[in-house]
């Protein structure tokens, strides 16, 4: 998925806020769902919530930068799923993200539905 970077994503020397790279990989996460005209929940009080992640900040992105966000499937569980987020800029790593996710319904982990835990194949590449 493709970023650019707007003056609302930068600090006052144009750079960009560092949690808005987390952001960025949780709207490529919605993107995968939503190119399949799907939402990432199952009914009410239900849907994936972060359980752990991991950010490595590697390089730096600037206003009017763009940005390609790719997703990987690592890991699935019956009610989890790991996976990993990259962030590039002109071809050059400037961010990646290990992110578990846990499947919750009415506040409890609970197995991932199998029209959602399809769309999370393994060894898929999300662009």
């Amino acid at each position: 998925m493709k970023i650019r970077i707007y003056y609302e994503d930068t600090d006052a020397g144009g750079v960009v806020y560092h949690t808005n790279y987390i952001k960025y990989c949780e709207r490529a996460r919605s993107e995968i769902f939503f190119e399949r005209e799907m939402m990432p929940l199952d009914g009410d009080q239900s849907g994936f919530v972060v359980k752990d992640l991991k950010a490595n900040f590697i390089g730096f992105s600037f206003l009017g930068d763009i940005l390609e966000v790719t997703t990987k499937v690592i890991k699935k569980r019956s009610a989890s799923v790991l996976l990993e987020h990259i962030i590039t800029k002109e071809d050059k790593k400037i961010f990646s993200m290990d992110i578990t996710l846990v499947f919750v319904r009415e506040g409890r982990p609970h197995i991932i539905p199998n029209n959602l835990y399809e769309v999370f194949k393994e060894d898929i590449i999300f662009k």
